[in-house]
C-alpha cells in the first residue's frame, strides 16, 4: 500500500475523513484495513497524475480500473475496490464537502458467469451404475434407485427427498414432484430408472421400512426413517469417490447433466424449462452455452480442417 504521508496534504485529510467514518459505524476490523487501503492506493494514483481527489475524470477513473486488470485482479477484488471508493466519496458529499459524486456512472465490472459442472454422457453413466457393482443389499438397491432417478428426471435433492409413494406411477414411468414455490410438476423417466426404481421398492423399500414407522416417503434411511436432503447429497458424493468421476461431482451435477445432455440430444429450451421447474427461460438459457461449447469442443475434434490456419 502506498504511505499515506506521501498523498498531497487535501488527500491526507479526505483518507483521514474516510478512516474517521469507517471506524462511527463500526466497520470490521479487516473492511476497514481493505477499504483504506483501496482509497489510499486510489488517492495515490489520481496523485501521480496531477488529478484532484475531489474531481477525477471519467479518463483518469478508466485508466485507474485498467491499471487493476493489468495486475491481474479479478472482478469480485475491482469490485471491493471500488466499493470502497465510492463509500468514500458519498461520505463526503454527505459531509458537504463536495456537491457531486465523481463515480456517478462508472460500473463494477462484471464477474464472469460461471458455467456449472457438468458429467460427459459416460461419466453419468459410470455414476449412476455404480452400485450395480456392489454386494446385494437394500441400501445399495435404494442407492442405484436414487441416482438413475436424479439423473433421468433432474429433479432437485429437496425434490427428490420429499417424494411420497403416491406421486409415483411406475407403470407409466413418471412421477410428481413439489418444486420451489410449491409448484407441482410431472416429471418423465426411463427404462433404467424404472427397472431399478421397481427392485428398490419390491425388495429395498420393504426391508428399509421394518425398521421404521411407516413414513409414505420413497427413499429411506438405514433405520426407516424418510432419508433427508443432506442424506441423499452423501449418497450421490459416496458413490461419485467410489466410481471415480470428477471430484465436487453432486447432486446439483446430475441436474446440470440431465439438462445439458437434453440439449445436445435435441430437446428444445422451453421442453427443459419444463422439466427443470425454472420460472423463467433466463434460467435455463446458461445450458445452451454448455452445449454449445460441447458442440464446438465437438466439432474441433472431428473436422479436418476445423483448425487449419491456411
Amino acid at each position: 500500500m502506498p504511505d499515506p504521508a506521501n498523498l498531497p496534504a487535501d488527500s491526507r485529510r479526505a483518507l483521514a475523513r474516510f478512516s474517521d467514518h469507517l471506524a462511527a459505524r463500526n466497520a470490521s476490523p479487516r473492511t476497514a484495513v481493505e477499504y483504506r487501503r483501496a482509497v489510499t492506493e486510489f488517492l495515490a494514483f489520481l496523485a501521480a497524475r496531477g488529478v484532484s481527489w475531489e474531481d477525477p475524470d471519467r479518463a483518469t477513473v478508466r485508466a485507474y480500473l485498467a491499471s487493476l486488470a493489468d495486475r491481474g485482479l479479478s472482478a469480485s477484488a475491482v469490485g471491493v475496490r471500488l466499493s470502497a471508493i465510492r463509500s468514500m466519496y458519498r461520505q463526503a458529499m454527505r459531509q458537504g464537502i463536495l456537491d457531486t459524486d465523481p463515480l456517478v456512472g462508472v460500473r463494477t465490472p462484471r464477474k464472469p458467469a460461471r458455467l456449472p459442472r457438468v458429467l460427459s454422457p459416460g461419466q453419468a453413466a459410470t455414476l449412476v451404475e455404480g452400485p450395480r457393482l456392489a454386494p446385494d443389499s437394500a441400501l445399495r438397491s435404494r442407492d442405484a434407485a436414487l441416482l438413475e432417478l436424479l439423473y433421468a428426471t433432474g429433479m432437485r435433492i429437496s425434490e427428490l427427498a420429499t417424494l411420497t409413494l403416491d406421486a409415483l406411477d411406475l407403470g407409466h414411468r413418471r412421477l410428481r414432484v413439489l418444486g420451489k414455490g410449491n409448484k407441482e410438476r410431472d416429471l418423465l423417466f426411463g427404462r433404467p430408472a424404472a427397472t431399478s426404481l421397481g427392485s428398490y421398492l419390491t425388495r429395498g423399500r420393504p426391508e428399509l421400512a421394518a425398521h421404521g414407522s411407516g413414513t409414505p416417503a420413497v427413499f429411506l434411511n438405514a433405520r426407516g426413517g424418510a432419508l433427508t436432503a443432506r442424506g441423499a447429497r452423501m449418497v450421490v458424493e459416496r458413490w461419485a469417490r467410489a466410481t471415480g468421476v470428477p471430484v465436487g461431482t453432486s447432486p446439483h451435477t446430475l441436474r446440470h447433466s440431465f439438462a445439458t445432455h437434453l440439449l445436445e440430444g435435441g430437446a428444445d429450451l422451453r421442453t427443459v424449462q419444463e422439466l427443470l421447474g425454472h420460472a423463467s427461460p433466463a434460467t435455463t438459457q446458461i445450458y445452451t452455452h454448455l452445449s454449445d461449447a460441447a458442440l464446438r469442443s465437438a466439432y474441433r475434434s472431428a473436422h479436418p480442417r476445423a483448425t487449419h490456419d491456411g
